[in-house]
């Protein structure tokens, strides 16, 4: 059975985990950036930015927008194919993200 630690035993984050954890949150503060994230999620394969723009309402430059944000703090991962780009959902975010939810609520 896994002990957990909290309160004044546990460790404060780092002020780099803490800048980090802060861009993963702040990605994930639009809507429509979500509803992106999920679609990619759901589909289980790397999808280009047309084929998003197909399934959701908005326009190619707002996802291509999103997706670069979802890039950026490695949500989606960005592989290069011939002309376009395809995306795809990063998996060690489904181990990454609930470990720093447990080490900002200092659960350990």
């Amino acid at each position: 059975m896994k002990t957990t630690q909290t309160g004044p035993s546990a460790a404060p984050l780092s002020p780099e985990d803490a800048a980090l954890y802060a861009g993963w949150f702040k990605a994930l503060a639009d809507p429509m950036r979500v509803r992106v994230l999920n679609l990619l999620a759901t589909v289980r394969r790397p999808m280009a930015v047309g084929e998003i723009v197909e399934r959701l309402p908005i326009s190619q430059s707002t996802v291509s927008h999103h997706l670069k944000v979802l890039a950026d703090v490695r949500f989606v991962l960005p592989e290069r194919q011939g002309t376009s780009t395809r995306y795809e959902v990063n998996d060690a975010c489904l181990e990454c993200f609930p470990a720093a939810v447990r080490a900002i609520m200092a659960q350990t």
